[in-house]
């Protein structure tokens, strides 16, 4: 058995990086879609059949939990997978499996509230004092998951997701810097327009973002607080195997990493950012 890590192209290595640390001695299998990615743009019937057919790829190949370790399948598809198709196939292969995703923990550690907590609504109304800013992929804003959810639990963060198209792929292709530092800056001077000043705190809600971490830091102010997703996502895991011990991850450590896409070698801002040159076999 193993743990599954599952995304459109090779951001899901942020969480998965945090996940091998986490988690040694487990066995770890990443599936990587880049035959498809990036899923930003795609209509959400089309996310909700590609997520699942990753995670019965890597329920098939062993895992017993996969964790969507992207913000659009997990905005898009994870709820439905859950309550729609997981009771289902859970009978079929006869096994106790899950899949999980990372807004769940991601809005836990930017409220500072558990994920069953709801603000009481029927006091004074609070003005919101602080701003979050959600940097995404076009779907995971037009889901507005985030505003919706962190709204529940805390009246005093006013949310505003900026929707960057595009930049994901930049990133899965390995652009230059140069290039992506232009991208990113536009997207936070954008989003300072709109809202009239910077955001006090940052999602940078797609994980291939978390790849260009520090030119996001850059360009945002000093001192903007800026939401660590693998983190976060490791520290639910951890918190969820303790209570959860159907679930069996292996003890041996493998690691394996599988594409749809081109196997082999992947760029050298994969290479920089794993620390090791990181092959995938085809999938």
């Amino acid at each position: 058995m193993a743990l599954g890590v599952f995304d459109s192209g090779v951001g899901g290595l942020t969480v998965h990086r945090e996940l091998v640390r986490r988690f040694e001695s487990a066995d770890l299998i990443y599936l990587a879609d880049q035959a498809k990615a990036p899923y930003g743009g795609r209509l959400g019937e089309e996310i909700v059949d590609l997520t699942r057919a990753g995670c019965e790829r890597l329920f098939d190949e062993g895992a017993s939990v996969v964790v969507l370790a992207c913000n659009t399948a997990a905005s898009i598809a994870l709820r439905r997978l859950q309550q729609t198709w997981l009771p289902g196939y859970r009978e079929k292969i006869g096994r106790p499996v899950n899949v999980l995703g990372l807004i769940v923990p991601t809005i836990e550690s930017v409220t500072g509230q558990p994920w069953d907590y709801e603000a009481d609504r029927h006091g004074e109304k609070i003005e919101a004092v602080d701003v979050v800013g959600v940097f995404c992929t076009a779907a995971t804003a037009m889901s507005r998951v985030y505003e919706i959810e962190i709204d529940k639990r805390r009246q005093d963060l006013a949310v505003f997701s900026e929707a960057c198209p595009g930049l994901a792929g930049l990133i899965e292709l390995g652009a230059p810097t140069e290039e992506l530092e232009v991208v990113v800056r536009d997207h936070v001077d954008a989003l300072r327009r709109r809202i009239g000043r910077h955001p006090d705190q940052a999602i940078l809600g797609c994980t291939h973002y978390a790849i260009i971490a520090d030119i996001f830091a850059r360009a945002l102010p000093e001192g903007t607080r800026v939401i660590d997703q693998p983190t976060a996502v490791a520290d639910a895991l951890e918190r969820y195997f303790a209570r959860h011990t159907e679930y069996d991850l292996g003890s041996s450590g493998l690691r394996r990493f599988l594409t749809t896409g081109a196997p082999g070698p992947q760029g050298d801002r994969v290479t920089q950012f794993w620390g090791a040159p990181l092959s995938f076999e085809a999938s």
